[in-house]
């Protein structure tokens, strides 16, 4: 049964953070095997590892906890330590590359290994792994290495790994490796996570929250900074960094599975949960990639009281054209009872200038008022069905996953209807009822695939 929810679309909620021990128990809670998880770990060889699941109750949800016993260790110190691996206060002392062993009391600190990049490469090459899980943990190991590199100045050859590189750790990230190979998803996408607040202890003294190398690992990632503690790790970050292809809500999907990897606590504002929805993906994306489009953009406006009207329109397309996402006008009153237009327009931060000139070139205005400002968008995908017209491409919009709405392309309906000689809203209502049928179809059999994004994120 667990096989079909292979090659199909991964999305994750770490609206608790992620920690690496979270990430694995939700893949499992949503069906991945658990004898994948734990042939992956015992092929690593090291005696006296071993790995188990418990149920776990947070807030409304029940969930999974990864439990990781390793050399030196009793079951009742890795419960404390490990399985609260994201707890209220969130101080995971073996998730730290340097972490300050007993920083918080835990007696069970010094049984953690400390192991050498080295070390790890070696491990992983002499285990019985599949491929392609090999390879993934290998490049969550990497990317840490790197990030430790950096901010120590030293070589890569030269990190040494303490808590991350103790036995749960690796546990953690072979395991996750492993869950995910088994999945082979067509993309991975996920929410921006939230990292929490405050400060943390660390070997090398009390730092804010993000620590620093989760900080480098999530460059370049939207993040939510709220919740008390330290809710994202180093680890789960890496994970985050290495194998999510966009960020952003879910696309427009048939859920076919829901899991909940669960820590050790009660958090007191939020379940201390991690979502992971493996679903179908409905059409075909709609944007610079599943489920992502831009939701950090610059609003930028102007009052203009000269312009013959009939220049909006080559206006419009022009900012278009540009890179906005988004153009309108607004019938103002300006001083002494002039009537005027605002023009205003929404781009991303990388076509900014080129719409800057757009609007200058083919407007009178002698100034812009620019500022960033963020939007919630639902994820689209897009759709092509056929009416009693001809073919009409439509548009699917949907709220965790799920579709709420369905709007035919006007520019297809508009064509046909003059082609035949129909009132356009003849059309268009035909549209939405097929597009209605195809979603029904979607869901009842489960034949459409979103086509793969491409490679993971660099």
């Amino acid at each position: 049964m667990s096989d079909v929810l292979r090659g199909l679309y991964l999305h994750l909620d770490p609206t608790s953070g992620i920690a690496g021990d979270m990430a694995v128990a939700a893949l499992v809670d949503a069906g991945v095997p658990a004898k994948v998880v734990s042939q992956a770990v015992a092929s690593l060889g090291v005696s006296g590892l071993r790995t188990s699941f418990v149920r776990r109750a947070r807030g409304a949800y029940v969930g999974r906890g990864f439990v990781v016993t390793f050399p030196g260790s009793s079951r009742k110190a890795v419960v404390h330590s490990h399985d609260h691996d994201h707890d209220h206060d969130h101080d995971h002392d073996h998730d730290h590359p340097h972490a300050k062993k007993g920083s918080r009391g835990h007696e069970h600190a010094h049984e953690h290994a400390h192991r050498d990049y080295a070390d790890i490469r070696r491990l992983l090459k002499r285990a019985k792994l599949d491929a392609d899980a090999r390879e993934l943990a290998s490049e969550i190991f990497a990317r840490v290495a790197e990030v430790e590199a950096k901010l120590h100045g030293m070589s890569v050859a030269s990190v040494t790994f303490h808590e991350v590189g103790a036995y749960d750790s690796i546990a953690d990230i072979v395991g996750v490796s492993a869950a995910i190979a088994w999945l082979a998803p067509i993309a991975i996408g996920s929410s921006p996570p939230v990292v929490g607040t405050g400060t943390v202890d660390i070997a090398h003294g009390v730092v804010p929250v993000p620590a620093p190398a989760t900080a480098t690992l999530l460059r370049g990632i939207p993040i939510v900074a709220e919740g008390s503690g330290e809710l994202t790790t180093p680890t789960g970050a890496a994970i985050l960094a290495t194998v999510v292809d966009s960020f952003g809500p879910p696309p427009p999907m048939v859920i076919r599975a829901v899991g909940y990897g669960a820590g050790t606590r009660e958090l007191s504002d939020r379940p201390n949960v991690l979502r992971a929805m493996i679903g179908e993906p409905i059409g075909e994306s709609i944007g610079p990639a599943v489920g992502a489009p831009e939701t950090s953009v610059f609003l930028m406006e102007s009052n203009v009281d000269d312009m013959n009207p009939e220049l909006v329109a080559p206006l419009f397309e022009a900012l278009i054209a540009a890179g906005a996402v988004d153009v309108w006008s607004t019938p103002i009153l300006m001083k002494k009872g002039r009537p005027a237009l605002q023009v205003a327009a929404l781009a991303p931060a990388a076509a900014v200038a080129v719409v800057e000139r757009a609007f200058f070139r083919n407007s009178t205005t002698l100034g812009l008022r620019v500022r960033a400002v963020d939007r919630v968008v639902l994820a689209r995908s897009g759709a092509t069905v056929q009416t009693r017209y001809g073919r009409v491409r439509v548009k699917l919009a949907a709220l965790d996953g799920e579709v709420i709405g369905a709007h035919p392309e006007f520019d297809d309906c508009r064509r046909l209807a003059a082609k035949a000689g129909a009132p356009v809203r003849a059309v268009m209502a035909s549209a939405v009822a097929e597009a209605q049928r195809f979603l029904e179809a979607a869901r009842g059999q489960g034949k459409l695939r979103a086509r793969p994004r491409g490679k993971r994120r660099e």
